[in-house]
């Protein structure tokens, strides 16, 4: 009562009341769960892109199913382990609303969760909005890279520029503010200044000339038309070994008994029938198997229900064609008013069960065996209780861990080498430079005593002689720089060459590592292990009996 008066809960039944009563509501109960693995891969396990329009919902409803899909991400994204690669990206388009820098509603502590967090496990948050202004400043400066566009108010710009230096400062990079401050200004239409905290500086690049043939945002009939072909039916769960329809001629109106102590279970039907029920007889075995591998570090009890259905006489192989039962699909009580099919002779007999129990485990040992997933070559194998599409996508994270690694080691070596080479063209511009500026002045002197010359044999002079020899001398340096000029160029374009030629080395060599460890770079193979045959224990053998309708015949 002090936590919640007793006032207060009244009335948030009296809501909970409404809403379940309200026949909007029950459009929440239907379509595909909100499973987030579900939504990033394939039953085969690739990769895939799901896309949530809330363009139709009201605005209490868009921010409850936003708060409710960025928790249910922030669940699955700390059952996930760490990585340095990228697993996923969660993209949300206009993030106005539930960012907001001053009031806290429900979706803005999640979104601060996976901007702070959600690298450390490899998702990527990538969030868009028009003004910056109205998003909160520690979650501008948890964002690593910026791409700005032009922005109409100053106040946008100076909330841009302190989430950027406080990202920069986080990171330890240097922040120019007035320079980005006057190239934010100077932006032009599809002009982009790229910012990356990892980066030396920011980059400016335009985006490609598009046409887009979008009218807008899609209606909900438009997008149920585009998802036709892609709705998964609902299935209605079958109920186990269903035996065909039967008539009243083959039933019996009590139930048949079977041997002295033998134990009996039915089967819950998975939807109620129209008309009258038949049972009709089957066997369920119930054991645990014992599966042990070493090499895979299995070593795992399961405890397995198997139904069969009797047809016939029930001779022969009975097990073929047996089925795995979910536990809770047995029960002790049959269906009021239900009538039963004709038991078979032989299952009336305890020496016909107790053989039939010889073959369930020899049955169990030879059809139930465990599959698990190898790749050889990463020296992985899944566990018990992964399936394939989950194994698969284990098997892409590591090959992307793989080729990451490989790739910044590369990065690495070639960056040393790329760094010398930068140095090496900036000195050879600097001799460019330097000898261009000494043929200039020497060009200036030579100019000079060839016009002193000249003008001194017209006049007369006796040094005449002297100044045409020193004129012809300087004539002979301006060649001699000119030549170191041409040298310095020389030199200079061969280390640009070089430059470019090992620039082109990378992007092969990266081409190539992300070819050879691509997503299906490795084979994944089947390993099968079989129960231990000496510890396959059995709880139970009964006789079951499998709900069926009957087909309406008079009784005679």
């Amino acid at each position: 009562d002090t936590f919640f008066p007793e006032k207060a809960r009244f009335a948030l039944s009296m809501r909970l009341n409404s809403l379940l009563a309200s026949p909007g509501f029950s459009a929440w109960l239907e379509g595909a769960p909100l499973d987030i693995p579900k939504m990033l891969w394939t039953e085969s396990g690739k990769p895939r892109i799901a896309i949530v329009s809330i363009a139709h919902l009201s605005d209490k409803e868009r921010m409850f199913f936003v708060t409710l899909l960025l928790n249910e991400i922030v669940a699955w994204m700390r059952t996930q382990s760490g990585t340095s690669s990228l697993r996923a990206i969660l993209y949300m388009d206009e993030v106005f609303g539930y960012l907001p820098p001053t009031a806290n509603p429900p979706s803005k502590m999640p979104l601060l969760t996976m901007l702070k967090q959600a690298r450390a496990y490899g998702l990527g948050v990538l969030l868009a909005t028009q003004n910056p202004v109205d998003l909160d400043y520690k979650a501008l400066s948890n964002a690593g890279t910026w791409f700005l566009g032009r922005l109409q108010t100053e106040r946008d710009k100076l909330r841009v520029l302190d989430g950027l230096e406080g990202a920069s400062t986080a990171s330890g990079q240097k922040f120019d503010r007035r320079a980005i401050e006057a190239t934010l200004s100077g932006l032009k239409s599809r002009v982009f200044l790229m910012n990356n905290v990892h980066e030396e500086e920011p980059v400016l690049f335009h985006t490609r000339w598009a046409m887009s043939y979008l009218r807008g945002p899609l209606t909900r009939g438009q997008i149920e038309t585009l998802m036709a072909d892609k709705v998964a039916a609902v299935q209605t769960p079958a109920t186990p070994l269903s035996p065909p329809v039967v008539t009243e001629d083959a039933v019996e109106i009590d139930r048949p008994s079977g041997p002295t102590g033998t134990p009996v279970r039915y089967i819950a039907p998975a939807a109620p029938f129209d008309g009258a029920m038949v049972y009709w007889p089957g066997l369920v075995g119930t054991a645990d198997l014992h599966y042990v591998n070493a090499r895979a570090g299995l070593d795992e009890w399961r405890t397995v229900s198997i139904l069969v259905r009797l047809q016939g006489d029930a001779t022969g192989q009975v097990w073929e064609g047996a089925d795995e039962v979910l536990s809770d699909a047995l029960v002790d009580e049959a269906e009021p008013e239900a009538r039963f099919a004709v038991l078979p002779k032989r299952a009336r007999r305890a020496k016909t069960l107790k053989m039939w129990s010889g073959q369930f485990k020899t049955y169990l040992y030879q059809e139930h065996s465990l599959t698990l997933f190898k790749c050889k070559e990463l020296k992985m194998i899944s566990s018990a209780q992964e399936y394939e599409a989950q194994f698969n996508v284990r098997v892409r994270e590591a090959t992307r861990e793989k080729r990451d690694l490989a790739v910044e080691k590369l990065r690495k070596r070639y960056s040393s080498k790329l760094a010398t080479l930068r140095d090496r063209i900036q000195r050879a511009e600097e001799k460019v430079d330097r000898e261009r500026a000494q043929l200039g002045q020497q060009k200036l002197q030579t100019t000079f005593s060839v016009g002193a010359t000249v003008l001194g044999a017209l006049l007369g002079r006796r040094s005449s002689v002297g100044r045409a020899t020193t004129a012809m001398r300087g004539a002979g340096r301006v060649a001699k720089e000119k030549q170191d000029v041409a040298r310095a160029q020389e030199r200079l374009r061969q280390l640009e060459e070089q430059f470019a030629d090992m620039e082109i080395a990378f992007d092969d060599e990266v081409t190539t590592l992300e070819t050879s460890l691509g997503a299906n770079a490795y084979d994944i193979v089947e390993l099968t292990v079989r129960p231990r045959k000496s510890d396959i224990n059995i709880d139970e053998l009964a006789i079951a009996w499998i709900p069926s309708p009957v087909k309406a015949v008079s009784m005679t």
